[in-house]
C-alpha cells in the first residue's frame, strides 16, 4: 500500500514562507508516472485543490495561490514539494498530499499550516 508522509507545516506570520514536503513510499516505482497534488482543508470548509504537477512537470494552481506557491517534484527522492511564499491568514488549513495513478488516489495524513495576522 502506498504511503504518503507530509512534513514542513507549522506556524508562520503573514508574509512569511513555508516549504511542505511529501515523500512517497511503497510506490513500486509508480511515483515517476503519477501526478502529484496538494490540497487543503480549512475548518468548516471543503477540501480544495491547491496545486498539481503531472509526470511531465506541467503544473496547475488554484487562482488563490498563483504567483505565491510553487509545486515541484524530485522523482529520485519520490518527493513532491510546495513552496509557499507571501502567506496570508486565509492560507491557514490542513494541507494534504495526493498521488494520482490513473483512477486511483492516495492521500497523506495532512500537515497543519497556520498563518497568523
Amino acid at each position: 500500500q502506498v504511503q504518503l508522509v507530509e512534513s514542513g507545516g507549522g506556524l508562520v506570520q503573514a508574509g512569511g514562507s513555508l516549504k511542505l514536503s511529501c515523500t512517497a513510499s511503497r510506490t513500486r516505482s509508480i511515483f515517476n508516472i503519477a501526478a502529484m497534488g496538494w490540497h487543503r482543508q480549512a475548518p468548516g470548509k471543503q477540501r480544495e485543490l491547491v496545486a498539481v504537477i503531472n509526470s511531465g512537470g506541467s503544473t496547475h494552481y488554484a487562482d488563490s495561490v498563483k504567483g505565491r506557491f510553487t509545486i515541484s517534484r524530485d522523482n529520485a527522492k519520490n518527493t513532491v514539494y510546495l513552496q509557499m511564499n507571501s502567506l496570508k491568514p486565509e492560507d491557514t488549513a490542513v494541507y494534504y498530499c495526493k498521488m494520482m495513478v490513473g483512477p486511483i488516489n492516495y492521500w497523506g495524513q495532512g500537515t497543519q499550516v497556520t498563518v497568523s495576522s
